[in-house]
């Protein structure tokens, strides 16, 4: 079967839609933040209908605050320097103006009326909030209706579904997605964004405490749009309780090109098909090429102590995301039954299953990781590794009768190594398989996520048109 797309994907030709770019105009009064969320508007109207990457939108409420900014811009006294950006927010994260659903039956209808903390912080900065994004249920791996913006054929990945194909499509610039295993990286690598997803509590998740493994992160057409939206976030509502928040520049940090970086194979490395794997090394020889060192596991004790630890990660933060969710899944089933699919009642049945004893050694393998991850630090900038076992897989939906599929929106294997050890990652956009889009990520150590945007941005900016 092939399963290339009409229009084969390129990172050397594909042009995202863009921000920081319109603000010189804005100021020379040369075009609006309403005018661009009219044009931003068009391209829903016309790619919707088979993307589906929005809940709902707020339409009235998005011209309202876009001319507002267009008023502050004309009157030179922009609040920031997003101040008139068209986003959307990934549909876990409370909206005043809009219902937060959370891709769940059980939540439908719900509009509790205030502001998740990042989203008030978007306002505070002049954003305009136009619209809910699609995400799987409660943020796990129950699918919702979105499809690939590059070929409906394939999944867009989750839990992130709305955010990533929203930005891929060219809706708008930017959104807002969270991660708890690989729910902002994997559908980034398969859409085509840059993404950020911080350093553990680098953006306050508000009411989204729970868990502690999940963030708040960034989908965007570019490095500058994903930091800029980031960092006035953390400059307003902080980090999470007792987080430093988001450490860096007010603006993009300068692309900066490292001395030596470290590959993470991970448990996932058997999975890459012999394309997929051939297209990361074209970035391994790219970055060589440029004079980086690039250290593999078997060229160094510290890279392979620190591969050694991630043999199981998914299955350690599976059981511990599971753990720490499977006391208010348990309350939503209690009232509402038939308010879960299969998937999710899934996951309440593993947890129920753990004990706390269970629970406690998965923290402490956890630790052994982190401890094995800083022991990197003196040898390398970063490490980096594909943000996906490839491109997006087909998804067609779950045949009835049939046994459910354990991972629709495809596998985080290569992501939940990031998650497990609060560590920054950037994914970004270097290669295409088969016609689809295969992110690069970049992690660093926690509080550097400056210096992996830094790296990212560089290797954009220098390894695109040799990794096309």
């Amino acid at each position: 079967m092939n399963d290339a797309p009409a229009t084969p994907y390129s990172p050397a030709t594909f042009r995202a839609l863009t921000f920081h770019d319109l603000v010189p105009r804005f100021a020379a009064g040369q075009d609006t933040p309403r005018a661009l969320l009219e044009r931003c508007l068009e391209t829903i109207a016309a790619r919707e209908p088979v993307v589906q990457a929005w809940v709902c939108m707020n339409e009235a409420g998005a011209r309202a605050a876009a001319d507002d900014s267009t008023a502050r811009w004309r009157d030179n006294r922009p609040l920031s320097l997003i101040d008139g950006m068209p986003i959307g927010i990934k549909d876990l994260l409370e909206t005043r103006d809009m219902p937060t659903q959370m891709g769940c039956d059980a939540y439908r209808g719900n509009f509790p009326k205030r502001d998740n903390a990042a989203v008030w912080a978007l306002r505070q900065a002049g954003a305009v909030v136009l619209g809910k994004t699609v995400t799987t249920e409660l943020g796990g791996s129950h699918p919702g209706p979105t499809t690939h913006p590059f070929d409906a054929r394939h999944t867009p990945g989750g839990s992130s579904s709305g955010s990533a194909a929203a930005v891929a499509a060219r809706m708008v610039p930017t959104t807002i997605g969270t991660q708890v295993g690989g729910s902002i990286i994997r559908p980034a690598s398969y859409c085509g964004n840059v993404a950020l997803k911080p350093s553990q509590g680098g953006i306050n998740r508000g009411e989204r405490q729970a868990t502690s493994m999940s963030t708040h992160g960034v989908h965007a057409g570019c490095v500058e749009d994903m930091w800029q939206v980031a960092i006035e976030i953390a400059r307003r509502a902080g980090g999470d309780p007792g987080r430093p928040g988001l450490i860096g520049p007010p603006t993009p940090p300068t692309p900066r090109r490292p001395m030596a970086l470290g590959v993470m194979e991970t448990e996932g490395w058997p999975l890459l098909d012999e394309a997929s794997r051939a297209a990361f090394e074209q970035v391994v020889e790219a970055l060589r090429a440029q004079g980086v060192l690039v250290i593999r596991r078997a060229d160094h004790a510290l890279i392979e102590g620190f591969e050694r630890t991630l043999d199981g990660a998914q299955a350690l933060t599976s059981g511990i995301t599971g753990w720490e969710n499977h006391w208010s899944f348990r309350s939503i089933m209690a009232l509402h039954p038939d308010g879960l699919s299969a998937r999710s009642q899934a996951v309440v049945a593993m947890a129920e299953r753990m004990t706390p004893d269970d629970y406690r050694q998965l923290l402490l393998q956890r630790e052994e990781m982190r401890r094995r991850h800083e022991a990197t630090a003196p040898l390398i900038d970063a490490l980096i590794a594909p943000a996906s076992p490839g491109p997006a897989p087909l998804w067609s939906g779950d045949v009835p009768g049939q046994p459910l599929k354990a991972r629709p929106t495809g596998d985080a294997v290569f992501n939940t190594p990031s998650s497990a050890l609060g560590a920054p990652v950037v994914t970004a956009p270097l290669t295409a398989v088969r016609g689809l889009p295969m992110g690069i990520q970049i992690m660093g150590q926690p509080q550097s996520d400056a210096a992996v945007t830094a790296i990212a941005a560089w290797m954009m900016q220098t390894l695109i048109p040799a990794a096309a």
